[in-house]
Formats: C-alpha cells, structure tokens, sequence
C-alpha cells in the first residue's frame, strides 16, 4: 500500500474530489489532507478542533483514489486518522448512543418498533433540539411495522437444491424492506432456497468512518465470526446494500491490517460474498418489459470499491428505457453521520447538483444499489421539487419478474 507521503503534489485528484466541489479550498482537497497528515505524523501539526473539522470533512467518496496516478488511498488514511480523533475527543453521545443499537440487535429491534409507533406521518427531523442535537430540517426515511429480518422464517425453502444467504444490512432491515422482500422473489424465480442468517449485526461502516473502532471491532468480528459458520452451506451471501458490501469485502481487509489472522478470515470468506446484482447477472433471470425510464446512480461504494457498474445496468436495460444522467459516477452526497448533520450544508450543495442531473434526464425512477444514496437523494430530489422516485434495482428487477 502507498503513503501518504507518496503524493507527487499533480492535482489531478482536486476537480474531482467532492469536499472540494463543495468547499473549494485548497486545505480540504485530498491533496490538502495529504499534506496535513504527513505534517501531523512529523510532529509539526497538532490535533485540535480545526484540524478535526478538517478530517471530518472528507465524503469518503473515494474519487481522489480513482483519479490518483499513484493509487494513494487518501481514505484509508483518513479513516485511521478519525479514529485518533476518536480517542482524544471522543465520541459525541448521540453518535454512542446509536453505535450501542448496532452493537445489540435485540435492542435496535425494540427501539425501531417503538419508532414505528410514534413517527408521524411526514419524518422531518426538526431545525431545533432541546437536546443540542446538531439536526436540520431534512426528510427522512419513515420505519417499518416489521423489520425485514422479523418477518420471515430463517430458511426459505424454494425447492432449489442449492441456498443463497442475505446479508440485509440496517436501512433495508427496518426502514426500506421491500428490498429484501424483492430479492426474495427473484430468488425463488431463480429456485435458490434462502438463509437468512437471522444473528448478522451491523456491517459497522457508520462507527468505521466516524473513527469508533471499538464497535467496529466487535461488529466486524461478530459477523465474521457468525458467517464462517455456515458459510461452507451456501453458495453465496449477497447483499443489496453497497456500503455494508464495500464494508464487509474490502474495508474490513483495511480494518484488519495490523491483525494478520482476521485478515486471513475475511480474505477467505470474500470470496463467497457477492453485490446483490452482481450475482444475479451471472444467473441471466428472465424478466419482462416495464413501459418505465430509469436512470441510475453508480454508488461510490459499488462502482470505485467493488468495480460493480456494469451489471445493474445490463439487469435493468433490457426491461427499462434506460437513461443516463450527466455524470452517474458523482458522489451523491451522503458521506456518513458527521456529514448528515454536523456538515449538512456541505452534503446539501453536492445533493443539489445530483437532483439537477436526475431532473434532466426526464426519468421518472432513479436507481442506486444503496440504501444510504437513497436517503441522501430522496432528500434532495423533495427539497428541489423533483418528482422521481428512488428505487433499488433489486426492486426494479423484481418488478419485471412480475
């Protein structure tokens, strides 16, 4: 792996990098970060506020990789960082709060059905916060009655004779579920029978990148730990969801540096774990034709991570009258916890400039292999006055099977 002090100063990361887009300052740039990093680990830069709210910055988006001669991954790098910010300023409550609901299943379960009980019938989070809470006025994703996981029996039997596991991942567990009931069904067109793999946790990638490694280290070894056994039963585990995939097939690789056996572990089960449609591309499914336009997003986590663009593509065309937006393979926005609410305004401007690409387009339903770019672009499709709708293509090629 490069360093961080390997960067040749060329710039070819900056008009790409989002933070810039969004805050064009020479400081924020991966380039800038770069600098500052090798300042710090030479002792000539302390760790304060300022530099915190630097670091805290970064989308995360991974373009500046993409686009850098060397391959520096300016991610990685920072992510480390953050987690040294972690220990010395620590982790804000609210953000404590919700990494112990990713620690304990049982108890996410309890609090996002009480949710469900007490959500109004328009989730706005309020501009203001006896709690001090750093909110804004935001749509947000509404709760369902029943989490994905909870509704249905651990095996699915479609008389297939082979089995496919699914890891779900949060948001489409309890808030956009038809995900999962979607992949269900192309699954039993498919005739796999299904595992559920009902004690999965959290795939960590919030608590990852706002640097609580703790919790990353419990969540990451749990589902680790909770996959090697029964992975030797199935022929796959996918996952509809690209950051908890990106998470699980490449940043626990990044986590694990300095633990060579869990490292090895991973390695192992990767590769046995499969982007939803990629998988699906590979089994050619029949499917119909839909009198709908689509234009889809390439998710940061899929198309940059995982080299997944291609086959979301090739499922929904067919189908679909396909349509691309201006540049697909622009960061929505979204950038994690910190940057939904503490850095709002900065996810605000690049979620504007995404609303505008799938505004020209004419489509009348956007597509993302992400459950989190859906939340960022719903957001910004409502606030700009947008009527698309967002939809998982695995909702979409279901749509067709039916």
């Amino acid at each position: 792996m490069t360093n961080y002090d390997d960067c040749i100063k060329c710039g070819k990361c900056i008009p790409t990098c989002t933070v810039h887009i969004s805050n064009p300052d020479e400081v924020t740039s991966p380039r800038g970060f770069l600098a500052l990093l090798g300042e710090y680990h030479a002792g000539n830069l302390e760790l304060d506020k300022e530099v915190k709210s630097i670091f805290e910055s970064c989308f995360l988006c991974t373009n500046c990789v993409e686009a850098c001669p060397k391959s520096i991954q300016t991610d990685f790098f920072i992510e480390n960082i953050r987690k040294e910010i972690g220990e010395k300023f620590g982790i804000a409550w609210w953000k404590r709060a919700f990494f112990y609901l990713l620690r304990n299943r049982k108890v996410m379960d309890i609090f996002f059905k009480t949710g469900y009980s007490f959500q109004s019938c328009k989730s706005v989070m309020p501009e203001k916060s006896s709690l001090k809470l750093p909110l804004v006025k935001r749509t947000v994703p509404s709760i369902s009655k029943k989490s994905f996981l909870n509704s249905y029996p651990e095996f699915i039997d479609n008389g297939g004779t082979k089995t496919v596991a699914i890891f779900i991942g949060c948001l489409a567990n309890y808030n956009y579920t038809d995900i999962g009931k979607s992949l269900l069904q192309i699954l039993r067109h498919l005739d796999y029978n299904v595992f559920l793999a009902k004690n999965q946790v959290c795939c960590g990638a919030p608590a990852y990148f706002t640097g609580d490694f703790k919790t990353v280290d419990y969540l990451s070894k749990t589902n680790i730990s909770y996959f090697e056994t029964f992975i030797s039963e199935v022929e796959a585990i996918l996952i509809p969801e690209a950051t908890c995939s990106a998470m699980i097939r490449v940043d626990y690789e990044h986590y694990f540096q300095d633990q060579p056996e869990w490292r090895e572990r991973v390695r192992k089960l990767g590769k046995k774990i499969f982007l939803a449609t990629e998988w699906i591309y590979t089994k050619s499914p029949k499917l119909g034709k839909v009198s709908s336009s689509v234009t889809y997003h390439d998710p940061c986590h899929s198309r940059k991570m995982q080299g997944v663009w291609e086959e979301p593509r090739e499922l929904l065309k067919d189908s679909y009258d396909l349509i691309e937006m201006k540049d697909p393979n622009h960061c929505c926005g979204f950038g994690g916890i910190t940057m939904q609410t503490e850095k709002y305004h900065l996810a605000k401007k690049i979620g504007d400039s995404k609303a505008e690409m799938v505004k020209d387009t004419g489509a009348e339903i956007v597509s993302a292999e992400c459950s989190a770019c859906r939340v960022q672009i719903t957001d910004s499709l409502e606030r700009n006055g947008v009527e698309t709708i967002f939809k998982n293509p695995i909702e979409l090629i279901a749509d067709a099977i039916k």
